[in-house]
């Protein structure tokens, strides 16, 4: 298939970035009759990462398959902070990891970390195993419930892009996210903060002294979520970059043991 066809077709099919996609399909289809079920793929609508098999994140190739949580770029903003507050040899855990995106990309930025993820997805711990870096675990189950009990009281950071749609709003998300991604990974229950509370509730017993928990949410639900990190005995503070439209909570433990 002619580049120019691709495009032309991929436009009709309502893709804004129609020239890059195209280009991408061919460039990762192996033959004529890839490229064909490729397209049509997403032409029906599967999001574009789950057709390539990847998603780019912070110039790295992060494995996604049909099925599991696409990586979002404004997640940057949480690998940014957590980058700051790195050390070389730091316990970072990665909760509601999907893809291993964010906990990945913190392990290419600060040395010799010790990387666990964990999601309640099976399909998502599978493309994590894919995605972290020799010798960091990946762990199936729900939140906190899944990590080693041998990491309470030494995680230095713990990260988390939670689910945080209220459940009323998943009907206005982009069919690409409604229809192709999974709920578990999208709703956040009532006011979209149900799993984020979760994780600021067990935070404080897996901190590190001076260790901290970063949590991303949507802009206008930055005071409830400090509320929430502060009710956990954390000193809280928020941070929203306007450009990426991201929000993150830093909740950090002082204390000593």
């Amino acid at each position: 298939m002619e580049e120019a066809a691709l495009t032309a077709r991929l436009r009709a099919a309502g893709c804004v970035f129609a020239e890059e996609e195209a280009a991408l399909l061919l460039a990762e289809s192996t033959d004529p009759a890839a490229c064909e079920s490729m397209t049509a793929r997403r032409v029906a609508g599967e999001p574009l990462e789950h057709v390539l098999g990847w998603a780019e994140f912070r110039g790295r190739r992060v494995a996604v398959v049909a099925g599991v949580f696409v990586p979002r770029q404004r997640s940057g903003l949480l690998v940014d902070r957590a980058v700051a507050l790195g050390r070389p040899g730091a316990v970072v855990v990665d909760l509601c990891c999907g893809s291993g995106a964010l906990g990945a990309a913190v392990a290419a930025e600060v040395e010799r970390v010790d990387l666990h993820a964990a999601d309640v997805d099976a399909a998502a711990v599978a493309c994590a195993r894919r995605t972290v870096p020799p010798g960091a675990q990946v762990h199936h189950g729900d939140l906190d419930a899944a990590l080693p009990g041998d990491l309470r009281g030494r995680v230095d950071l713990m990260l988390a892009s939670p689910p945080y749609v209220p459940t009323a709003g998943l009907a206005t998300m982009p069919p690409e996210a409604r229809e192709h991604e999974p709920r578990v990974a999208l709703d956040g229950g009532d006011d979209g903060l149900g799993v984020l509370r979760r994780i600021a509730a067990v935070a404080p017993g897996w901190l590190a002294p001076g260790g901290a928990v970063l949590l991303e949410c949507a802009a206008h639900q930055a005071d409830a979520a400090r509320e929430a990190v502060a009710a956990a005995g954390l000193s809280a503070t928020a941070e929203h970059d306007d450009e990426a439209d991201a929000t993150v909570v830093v909740g950090r433990r002082k204390d000593p043991r």
